[in-house]
């Protein structure tokens, strides 16, 4: 039994017909009634019953103790997003319940969208047309801090993620020079990218485009605040379609009030983004709705990666997209 906890509207976006013949190829897939919210542990409960197989996307509860004791022969979590972290617990790993997830399915899309910020930045995109959707005169409108080209220009890369790894190699393709800070990536991976290896402060100084691209871990929590943001040369550019916490909102938005940087963000600390957000009103700010990952692409990808894993774990074979309990900690 494989038991799909996901309500109509996510499973849409991710299973098409193809897919959902493939799923149903390997073995009978329930899913939960209308009306069900399988954010409530209890009917997460019910749904599960005797599945061997939850395939999980956003608002599902997590696997509780409660949860996992109502499903006593539930072996496998497959998730069509990446960050499992909403959804596992230290009871579901004790009890053997293994764990896969899609993230590789989202990295092209993320990296794309990144690009396509770094571009619209880089060309004041945003401002042309927010001056002129607003009435502004034509020679108002033309009116824009110097524009720059990607080609030639220095940027850094926090993070060597798989959306790190696919932002570098489309920013590499348009002739940008790229610098990447990531503690794990060693001498000869930076080779084989065709990157520089450096630490933070000095991807910071040297960088007029930075795209964050880290999961968020303890030490990566807030890494980028007032002192780091002071690093950039003028008029450098932060993009953000990673994690908001892992950048102090408020000293980005002193940074940013100042007209010193200008930054493109696709998270927030909160969301949906409150309508009277300062960073609503900025000019130098472009701001999409936490999308990055939204293709249909990408999603088709998601549900075409969890169908192989769930069928590689009928078929006893090894998982490619496993996450263990010990990696949990170093995933975003």
């Amino acid at each position: 039994m494989i038991a799909v906890a996901a309500p109509p509207d996510v499973r849409e976006l991710f299973f098409d017909a193809e897919a959902w013949a493939a799923l149903r190829r390997l073995g009978e897939v329930r899913l939960p009634a209308d009306g069900d919210d399988v954010g409530d542990e209890a009917t997460l409960a019910g749904l599960l019953g005797d599945a061997q197989v939850v395939v999980t996307g956003w608002g599902c509860a997590p696997l509780s103790a409660a949860v996992l004791a109502a499903a006593p022969r539930l072996r496998l979590l497959a998730h069509t997003g990446a960050s499992v972290k909403p959804f596992v617990t230290a009871e579901s790993f004790a009890r053997g319940v293994r764990v896969t997830q899609a993230g590789d399915a989202m990295a092209y899309a993320v990296g794309e969208q990144a690009l396509a910020l770094t571009l619209a930045l880089l060309h004041g995109l945003h401002r042309f047309d927010h001056a002129l959707r607003t009435g502004a005169d034509w020679a108002t409108a033309k009116a824009a801090p110097p524009r720059r080209e990607l080609r030639g220009a220095t940027v850094g890369v926090v993070g060597a993620s798989r959306t790190g790894r696919a932002y570098v190699g489309l920013v590499r393709a348009l002739g940008a020079r790229v610098l990447v800070a990531d503690p794990y990536l060693s001498d000869t991976e930076a080779a084989r990218l065709g990157v520089e290896r450096v630490d933070l402060d000095a991807l910071l100084a040297r960088s007029s485009v930075v795209s964050l691209h880290a999961p968020v871990l303890p030490e990566t929590l807030g890494m980028i605040g007032a002192r780091e943001l002071a690093l950039l040369p003028g008029g450098a550019l932060l993009v953000n379609t990673a994690r908001s916490a892992l950048v102090d909102e408020a000293a980005l938005l002193a940074a940013l009030r100042s007209g010193r940087i200008g930054a493109a963000l696709d998270v927030f600390d909160v969301e949906p983004l409150p309508v009277d957000h300062p960073f609503r009103r900025l000019p130098n700010v472009l701001l999409t709705p936490h999308e990055a990952a939204g293709t249909v692409e990408s999603r088709r990808r998601a549900a075409t990666i969890v169908v192989a894993e769930i069928d590689r774990f009928l078929r006893g074979q090894p998982l490619r997209h496993e996450v263990r309990a010990e990696q949990l900690d170093r995933t975003g």
